[in-house]
């Protein structure tokens, strides 16, 4: 997608350095345009927990090129200890069972994470050569990546079909309510939620775009918003709570949002909100989609309460951050009272019966 005129995705290697990967930073969007380089795996870890890069499917391909970076940094008594034995990352206490455990620890909702790290693990071999190893793991993790590209554009073509026949039905702008960033930004290339978005939009189909601001980290307003500006999508940001009222004047069409981990039974676990969103949509009888990858399915877990939802930082909640026009710096300024508690989960859960349906790359399937 595109970066004022120019191409990008959102992780890719250095041409010049194949031990240099480059992602580029989501936390300082949409005021500055930062690219990191990640050169080890503690850099790899880094950059998912504190959230330079986000978005499921992004976040198992930054961790797969972690696991490529353990391996190529270490020596051959290092790689012994990261792949085959135990080791202990800094800043932990304890052992971890391996490399692959710490990259799992990173993030625990989004289920591309552990798919990820477990893809990459079916190329290690502590009794072949090290350095076959670290070359099956650089194009593992690169394939990784081009795999996620193409689900996503399958994405888009399915979806721009159901987005189709609503304007030949309603023969007018299709407006569409999207939750926190499902974009190009979180999954490589083209995003799962925004791709049918983008395919309409290039296709001549007339859509805008119903962005919720989605707090406490505002991804929709800093990142959905700015992705879809670059592409010269019409789009309007409202806060969280004005979906609802929006539906009930029949000022939405349909609802896409995309998921960090689906279980077997369609329940759906996505930025926290998604769940009223699906509420209102029902309510309204607004169809309402879930775009995501087949990497996002948790085949393994029954119910979606059955997922680890995590607890994020209070911080996000008493403070917001914005760009301070006349210093042109960003500042973060507190917002609630000091003694005041906060309770801060990073995600809810969708039951099944309320999705319309999933928009995978395989198809459509009825939820």
């Amino acid at each position: 997608m595109r970066i004022g005129g120019k191409l990008y995705r959102s992780i890719w290697v250095r041409e010049d350095n194949p031990g240099v990967v480059s992602v580029i930073d989501q936390r300082k969007l949409p005021f500055e345009f930062t690219v990191c380089e990640l050169r080890t795996v503690e850099d790899a870890f880094r950059a998912i927990t504190d959230m330079v890069v986000r978005g499921a499917p992004l976040i198992g391909v930054t961790a797969a090129f972690g696991v490529y970076l353990a391996a190529m940094n270490s020596s051959k008594e290092e790689f012994e200890k990261m792949f085959c034995r135990g080791f202990k990352p800094p800043g932990k206490e304890k052992e971890e069972e391996g490399v692959a455990d710490f990259m799992k620890s990173a993030r625990p909702t989004a289920v591309n994470l552990q798919y990820a790290v477990d893809l990459m693990m079916q190329e290690v071999d502590c009794s072949g050569s090290r350095e076959g190893m670290i070359d099956r793991l650089f194009h593992r993790a690169m394939k990784l990546a081009e795999d996620e590209v193409s689900r996503c554009r399958m994405i888009g073509e399915h979806g721009l079909k159901i987005i189709r026949e609503l304007y030949k039905k309603k023969k007018r702008v299709i407006n569409i309510l999207t939750h926190c960033n499902a974009g190009w930004l979180g999954c490589v290339d083209y995003g799962t939620a925004t791709a049918p978005i983008y395919m309409a939009h290039d296709a001549g189909i007339p859509v805008h775009v119903w962005v919720d601001e989605t707090r406490p980290r505002n991804q929709g307003s800093r990142l959905t918003a700015y992705e879809l500006g670059e592409h010269g999508v019409p789009h309007t940001v409202i806060v969280d709570n004005a979906g609802g009222h929006l539906m009930q004047r029949g000022e939405v069409d349909i609802v896409i949002v995309g998921s960090d981990r689906t279980t077997r039974n369609g329940d759906v676990a996505n930025k926290i909100g998604t769940y009223l969103k699906a509420l209102a949509a029902r309510d309204c009888g607004v169809p309402f989609y879930v775009a995501l990858p087949s990497t996002s399915i948790d085949y393994g877990m029954e119910k979606g309460r059955d997922i680890e939802i995590e607890e994020r930082d209070g911080r996000e909640v008493t403070h917001v951050a914005g760009w301070d026009e006349d210093a042109m710096v960003e500042r973060e300024v507190r917002i609630l009272p000091e003694g005041s508690a906060v309770r801060n989960p990073g995600f809810d859960i969708t039951p099944g019966r309320l999705v319309t349906g999933f928009i995978t790359e395989k198809g459509v399937s009825k939820g």
